[in-house]
């Protein structure tokens, strides 16, 4: 199986690379990248598509775990990893988005992800999952928000679920089929674009209700 689809950052980020170096310690492999991108600060790694691969892993047994095992891991290090984030937020406050740009860490992406935030509100941390670099910042920005830790533990829950076990088990169950063996990388791309489309739909209907505000008000005056 070769992934034709294109790594984004250096060839070790291709997520086969990567499971393959984990060896018989891919499923923890996969657990701590997911932790270390979703609750240290570390957004460049490629949460989506080494969740979806881990699936297709197990499905043709490179991964010799059983798939409720895997989907277990992955799914407590989607809770640890937010968990973590929100600590550093509530603990660092302000200082997180006052930070100079660097590398890695921009004042851009803090800022987009703060406006996501207000926007959304709980909503966020469950559709920011989805999101490059958003789900790396959004626990921090609740945490800097102070936003209830219950409140914050239900929405990191429903997301660990629907993200860190839903899109492993889609590798799985589609990991037998044919199309998906025969052209991996487009189920890759495939995997990218509908990890986007809860966003696109919030966008459009954000979008709609701005429109009808701004009609309602053209009709009181």
């Amino acid at each position: 199986m070769t992934t034709l689809l294109p790594t984004l950052g250096p060839s070790w980020m291709d997520p086969e690379t990567l499971l393959t170096w984990f060896g018989s310690w891919a499923a923890w492999g996969v657990a701590a990248v997911v932790f270390i991108e979703t609750g240290l600060l570390f957004p460049l790694l490629p949460g989506d598509t080494l969740l979806f691969t881990a699936g297709v892993f197990t499905a043709n047994d490179t991964i010799t775990l059983p798939i409720g095992l895997v989907v277990t891991i992955t799914g407590m290090a989607a809770i640890l990893g937010p968990q973590s984030g929100y600590l550093i937020g509530r603990l660092a406050g302000p200082k997180i988005f006052s930070r100079p740009d660097g590398r890695i860490f921009k004042q851009a992406n803090i800022d987009k992800t703060h406006a996501f935030f207000e926007k959304y509100g709980g909503r966020a941390i469950v559709l920011g999952q989805f999101v490059p670099f958003v789900r790396t910042y959004i626990p921090v920005a609740a945490g800097v928000g102070k936003m209830p830790y219950r409140h914050f533990a239900l929405f990191n829950v429903i997301g660990a679920l629907v993200w860190g076990v839903g899109v492993t088990l889609a590798g799985f169950f589609l990991g037998s089929v044919g199309f998906v063996k025969d052209h991996y990388e487009i189920a890759i791309g495939l995997v990218l674009f509908v990890s986007l489309i809860p966003i696109m739909v919030e966008w459009i209907r954000h979008r709609l209700e701005a429109r009808r505000s701004a009609r309602a008000a053209g009709s009181a005056a």
